[in-house]
């Protein structure tokens, strides 16, 4: 991909953080160490490695489900989804009965269980987010490239089932909401945010990607040609008992309930901006001043230590109708590449941070909406002030790899290949197409 902009800092952070995300690829028959951490810097041994990416600390040797998931839209921009598919998989198979249907957590790049986070069948890091927010990847993963593995494929069908069906039922203690056990990550926790240690039986990031899974697993059923209502009722059940059980706005919007039933308000990072991020919360005046809480808290008293989870919130701004705040969160996060990460070396090292700045950029500034199934793309231009032009050329959407431009008030799509091209549609500021 190619990036030409009237913003000279777009184009410095699109290209910086092409190029650092590309050296965090291994090509498949690549030989490595396993087993690799802060601890063991050599591993345990060597192995053939599979096609895959970093994606977690740059010293240990693997990927893990929640960095993944977060870094695929980028990894497919970047010719990666030979990757995105395989790694998909390893987390896809490992989420047996036996697993209680969570997916291993980490995975060395030859594909064996990375030894630091798994040991053994009743010990080993899960997250509840994690098992929704891989169906989510996959739906998008297929909206991106039309690959009909992702529909098709006997093992991630399996899991899709498990993780929005006999997971919930397994780990919803007889409710709607997947909960967990209130320990730590080896015991299966409800949120991403480990750094708390709060006693969360349900937590606002675990039931905002439950319902995004629901959503995601309905599109997907129609793909297959199956029936995606029930997907859709779940959604729409979960969204209703979100609205009737998790109230109150800004510091008093409840984020999680304790494993005594408690709820848990004020600020809980992943746990708090997840539920704006996945959209369980509704629009409209609580919507906004709750946004105007997560920046506050973010910016300020409540800002995460770990450069990783500030990568959310570009995602959770453009999503929400907010391109500026967006663009303030990606400059940051882009002007703090240098700085030290609190577990060693530099956040640039952090791959997270490279690969959803890619993203930001084509799915966030440009708006990119890939439906490659249907021969669709729709774009929605969100340049924020201060961005007057942006055009990126070379976006794969299915076998096709178009440009799209924006200048104030005009939007360009061009197709260049062969064939039939996409169709487009552009929506503007104002709702028109």
């Amino acid at each position: 991909m190619e990036i030409s902009s009237s913003c000279p800092e777009v184009v410095e952070m699109f290209e910086w953080a092409t190029r650092r995300a590309l050296r965090w690829a291994h090509p498949g028959g690549t030989r490595g160490p396993v087993d690799a951490d802060e601890t063991r810097p050599e591993g345990t041994g060597e192995g053939v490695y599979l096609p895959s990416y970093w994606a977690g600390y740059a010293h240990r040797s693997g990927f893990y489900s929640r960095d993944f998931v977060h870094q695929l839209p980028a990894a497919h921009l970047l010719g990666l989804d030979e990757a995105n598919l395989t790694m998909l998989k390893c987390f896809a198979a490992s989420a047996t009965k036996d697993h209680g249907y969570h997916p291993v957590w980490a995975f060395n790049f030859d594909g064996s269980y990375l030894s630091l986070d798994y040991r053994g069948p009743d010990d080993f890091v899960r997250e509840v987010p994690a098992v929704f927010e891989l169906v989510e990847a996959a739906e998008a993963a297929y909206r991106w490239t039309g690959d009909r593995s992702y529909v098709e494929d006997p093992v991630l069908w399996a899991f899709y089932r498990h993780a929005t069906g006999e997971f919930v039922e397994l780990h919803g203690g007889g409710g709607p909401v997947a909960r967990g056990t209130g320990g730590g990550i080896f015991q299966g926790t409800a949120t991403y945010n480990e750094l708390d240690g709060e006693p969360l039986a349900e937590a606002g990031d675990g039931i905002a990607a439950q319902y995004r899974a629901y959503l995601a697993m309905a599109a997907l059923a129609r793909a297959r040609g199956e029936d995606g209502e029930p997907y859709n009722r779940a959604a729409r059940r979960l969204r209703d008992h979100f609205a009737r059980f998790w109230g109150g706005y800004g510091a008093g919007q409840i984020r999680g309930y304790t494993t005594g039933g408690d709820p848990v308000t004020g600020w809980g990072q992943e746990n708090s901006f997840f539920m704006p991020l996945k959209g369980i919360m509704p629009a409209g005046p609580r919507n906004e001043a709750y946004l105007d809480y997560v920046d506050a808290q973010a910016s300020g008293p409540g800002r995460p230590p770990n450069i990783e989870a500030l990568t959310y919130l570009p995602d959770l701004f453009f999503r929400n109708g907010r391109p500026a705040t967006a663009w303030k969160w990606m400059r940051e996060i882009f002007a703090a590449r240098d700085l030290p990460h609190v577990a060693g070396g530099r956040n640039g090292d952090y791959p997270e941070v490279a690969f959803t700045l890619v993203g930001q950029v084509v799915e966030g500034l440009l708006g990119v909406r890939p439906d490659a199934p249907s021969g669709e793309v729709t774009v929605e231009p969100a340049l924020p002030p201060g961005i007057d032009r942006l055009e990126v050329s070379g976006i794969p959407v299915g076998g096709r790899r178009i440009a799209v431009r924006h200048d104030r008030g005009t939007t360009t799509v061009t197709d260049p290949g062969p064939g039939v091209p996409l169709r487009v549609t552009a929506i503007f500021a104002d709702g028109s197409r």
